[in-house]
């Protein structure tokens, strides 16, 4: 369903839609942009561009090559040197929206969790138990 929003970029009123997120000038602009960065890296020389040299060779913002990549414009097994930052830490990924080790940090964390619950779970299940002491002196 569309609806009215400001555009991110610029500030104007458009209809915002599933297909884009940005109002048509700028929908132009970034179709511009992504036509420059992707024949920048299909140069032979320039498939083993990093981040860094695909943003200085063609002036277009890393956020905006992320999200050609996010988006699957760009596809990532062709550029070996290509890569977008984790959602969490920040380290160079080149799949998914975690790295390795934030996914199992955050397993690890999980599974501690679910522990602890299944613990809680049993302790309530045995209910409580009181326990008398013998005082007598044999």
């Amino acid at each position: 369903m569309s609806q009215l929003d400001n555009c991110p970029e610029c500030g104007q009123i458009y209809i915002k839609n599933a297909f884009r997120d940005v109002c048509e000038n700028c929908y132009k602009q970034e179709e511009n942009h992504y036509k420059n960065v992707y024949k920048y890296i299909r140069q032979k020389q320039n498939r083993t561009a990093t981040m860094d040299q695909v943003v200085e060779g063609t002036g277009v913002s890393e956020a905006l090559i992320v999200k050609f990549i996010r988006k699957g414009r760009i596809q990532l097994a062709q550029f070996p040197h290509l890569g977008y930052p984790c959602d969490r830490c920040g380290t160079l990924i080149r799949e998914d929206k975690l790295c390795g080790a934030c996914k199992k940090d955050i397993h690890s964390q999980l599974t501690s969790i679910e522990r602890e619950e299944e613990r809680k779970r049993e302790l309530e299940k045995q209910g409580k138990t009181y326990h008398s002491i013998n005082n007598r002196i044999k």
